[in-house]
This record gives structure tokens, sequence and C-alpha cells, in this order.
């Protein structure tokens, strides 16, 4: 399979540069696979597409302030995009412009926060040793910025609505944006109306948002990103699963999660670890019977995962739709819920 084949038109104006207020006044696009039907909705309603008994999964991951800036001995800008927590002072990158990034390079943050590099992993990764004094989060919260995607363009006035109002577990790249919907209300209305939540953990790295690059899709390697179910997690997914009930995973982190713990037997395990599973048509879903989701950028790892849940043609007809639509796209765009 090519990665052209997940190709599609997107007129630049309709990528999302500022995020809705409220979370939940954005657009939400619902397709009923069993009827085929397709209906244009406010995310807000989506509990009239919910029912009682139904299981919400959500990720409450938390974006760190990755993106830093800093400079070389003669005085180079460069920009690092932390991905992934080695130990204490170690992290992996990536770092742009990457070429002069040589080992033992010594980069300057700030008089806070200094680095040098360890080591060269591959396109533009690197390993980075940092020096500091104090508390490494403190710092970072003061000198890192919120690691918007470079299609945002506009400068986000509140930091915390690149985070989803769930978010806890510090450690991610970016944010897993299909929660960037949901308000504390709208998921207290989903809980009164019996939809049980369900917590789990994937870090967002550069495993979901590095681009696929080999036209054969087959070729393409997902870097490693952790990964953690609870024992009552996974409980509580088991026991709706053989009561028959709806598992609706919330994006693409969700999904991966859950598809990366799933036992032969159909149930999902109580783990922690590290995922490079990559999802593209076709595709045999073990748990997962309902997608809330973006809309994501053409012949990205994101759409072959939505196209093998929907169906290749299928969503790039909605996505077709979308567009006609004037729906908004990406990390701060609308939603699709897919059931």
């Amino acid at each position: 399979m090519l990665k052209s084949d997940f190709y599609y038109d997107l007129p630049k104006e309709l990528i999302a540069q500022k995020p809705l207020y409220p979370r939940d006044s954005s657009k939400l696009l619902y397709y009923d696979r069993k009827d085929n039907k397709v209906r244009d909705m406010i995310f807000r309603d989506i509990g009239s597409l919910l029912k009682k008994g139904d299981v919400l999964v959500i990720n409450n991951t938390r974006v760190i302030y990755a993106r830093l800036h800093a400079y070389d001995a003669k005085q180079r800008k460069y920009e690092i995009l932390l991905l992934k927590r080695l130990d204490i002072n170690t992290w992996e990158a990536l770092m742009k412009p990457a070429r002069k990034a040589k080992i033992s390079s010594y980069l300057v943050v700030n008089e806070e926060l200094k680095c040098r590099v360890k080591n060269i992993i591959d396109n533009g990764v690197r390993i980075l040793e940092f020096e500091y004094q104090g508390v490494f989060e403190d710092i970072l919260s003061r000198v890192g910025e919120a690691p918007l995607p470079p299609y945002i363009t506009e400068k986000l006035e509140d930091r915390e609505r690149y985070q989803t109002v769930y978010a806890k577990v510090e450690g991610s790249s970016a944010a897993p944006t299909a929660g960037l919907h949901f308000t504390e209300q709208l998921l207290e209305n989903l809980r009164h109306m019996g939809v049980e939540i369900v917590e789990i953990l994937l870090h967002v790295g550069l495993g979901t948002f590095r681009p696929v690059k080999c036209d054969n899709i087959l070729e393409h390697k997902m870097h490693e990103e952790f990964y953690q179910i609870t024992e009552q997690s996974a409980q509580k997914i088991n026991r709706a699963k053989s009561e028959g009930r709806r598992i609706i995973t919330v994006g693409t982190t969700s999904v991966r999660a859950l598809e990366s713990a799933v036992q032969e037997d159909g149930l999902i395990s109580a783990c922690s670890g590290y995922t490079d599973i990559f999802i593209y048509p076709p595709y045999k879903f073990k748990i997962v019977s309902g997608l809330i989701t973006n809309f994501h950028l053409p012949e990205s790892t994101l759409i072959m995962l939505v196209s093998a849940f929907a169906g290749r043609e299928k969503t790039l007809e909605l996505y077709r739709h979308a567009i006609e639509q004037r729906y908004r796209f990406f990390s701060f765009g609308d939603a699709m819920f897919i059931s």
C-alpha cells in the first residue's frame, strides 16, 4: 500500500490556528458504519450519540513544555523538541538544524539550562545530557514553550488550551488532540447519563507525529512511545467487553495503547512499556468499537489508522465532506466520531 493512497487536498485556510472557546463548541462529524449515515453536529451534543454503559477511554497524558531554543559556541541557533526522558538528566530529542549538532556539541538554552550532545540516533534525533541546578520540570515550565506543530503559526495565548482538561501525567511532546474538545461539564454530563470514563496513558512522541517518508508504507518504522494501563482500567474495559458494551476511544493514541495491550483471548492486560504499533488497512480491531478523533494530515500514520477503522475510501470521502462543509482541521480543528 502506498503513502499516496492516503493523500487529500486541503485548503490552507481550513488549518485551525487557534482553539475555539468553549472547547466543546467545535463541529462534530458523525459517521455510523452500520447504517452508513453521516451527520453534521456540534461536539457538545455528543451525548446524544452515546448511551448508558458505553465506555469512553481517555488518554490522561500531560504535555510538557518540550520546545527549547539553544545556541552553540558560534551562536548558531537550534530548536530542540524533547521526546523521551531516558534518565534524570538525559533526553531523546529532535533537533533543527541537526546536521551541525555533532557529538560533544555544547548548547546553551539560558543561564539555568545547558546541554551536551551525547549521541546521534537518526534523522535529526539526538541524545542530550542536560546540566542544571534545581528541579528540571520547574525550569522547563519557565523556559520551555508549548510544542505546537509547525502548521500552527499563531502564538497560543493560554498554554493550558494545549492540554486536555483531564491531563495528569507529564511526559507528552504533543497533545492527544481529540481530547481537547471535552470540558469538565461535558464529562460530568456523560457520567451522569451512565457513560463509564476510563483513563489510560500514552505519552505522545515521535511515533505519533513523525511523517511517513517512504512510498511503501510497509517500510515505515514507528518510534516507540510509553504507555500504561492500570489493573483497574483493564478490569473495567474487560468487564464492558464481556457484557457486550461499546468501547469508544478518544483519539488515536488511546487506540494504539489498547490495541497494544490486547491478549490473544481479546482481553486487555494491565501493563506498561513501549509500543511501536503501526495500524493501517487492513487491520482487525480487537477491542475498539468506536473512535473520536480529529482530522489528520494527508499521508500521516494517523489518517492511516482512521482508514483502518472506517475504510480508506470512506475515510477520504468523509474528509471531502468535511472540506466541503468548511470543518477546521488538525490539532485545534474539529472532530469526527466513527461508531
